[in-house]
């Protein structure tokens, strides 16, 4: 039963993190053949992945409150639950933005930031799926260092996406409208660090 209960943690945890996944590549694809006339249709879809993220953290704290012992230390859970559903609330944040901007069409550059962020949300993904091992796997790091690095590779992404966004456009309502832009995709980018971080701590806590 407790090998059960133990698994479960580990579980969620990396079903959240297929979430963020989902909801990155949406974000991608709705930005790269983008239709400001169906962007409602995409919020829906979007909630609906973010709504089933926040259902399955819910089950973790409602399990962590009954629980007498933890594969990990109880305030890592909360942590590391918490990290991992900030990525997909980011993540919906930045469709947020789109809509609420009237956005009409997408600068290029964005879609760097939207590949990289995938390839963050993808990288995590395999660092929770080797979390119950991390005992033993030292492959972790590995995984952290890489995460680490696709996150700086953002904030580079940002400044020079800012400073396109600054040289390029004239339109000061556009300016503003994708300067919140930027700041939601970077921010989703800090999201997917916070849980490495998460992880990092799990490590030197638990080992």
């Amino acid at each position: 039963m407790a090998k059960h209960q133990d698994s479960f943690y580990f579980d969620t945890f990396l079903a959240c993190a297929e979430d963020a996944c989902k909801a990155a590549h949406l974000l991608e694809s709705t930005m790269r053949e983008y239709h400001p006339e169906s962007i409602r249709e995409k919020l829906d879809e979007m909630h609906a992945i973010e709504h089933g993220a926040d259902e399955k953290k819910h089950a973790l704290l409602n399990a962590l409150v009954k629980a007498f012992i933890t594969p990990i230390e109880r305030d890592d859970i909360y942590d590391l639950s918490r990290n991992i559903d900030d990525m997909t609330d980011k993540i919906e944040d930045v469709l947020q933005r789109l809509y609420c901007n009237n956005i009409q069409t997408i600068r290029p550059d964005a879609l760097k930031m939207t590949a990289t962020l995938i390839r963050c949300t993808e990288e995590v993904k395999t660092l929770l799926g080797k979390l119950p091992d991390f005992k033993r796997d030292r492959t972790l790091h590995e995984h952290i260092i890489t995460i680490n690095t696709m996150e700086e590779e953002g904030d580079r992404l940002f400044l020079a996406c800012m400073r396109e966004l600054h040289e390029t456009c004239s339109d000061p309502i556009e300016v503003i409208a994708w300067r919140e832009v930027y700041h939601y995709l970077e921010s989703c980018l800090d999201a997917c660090e916070h849980v490495a971080d998460s992880v990092e701590s799990v490590i030197m806590n638990n080992s």
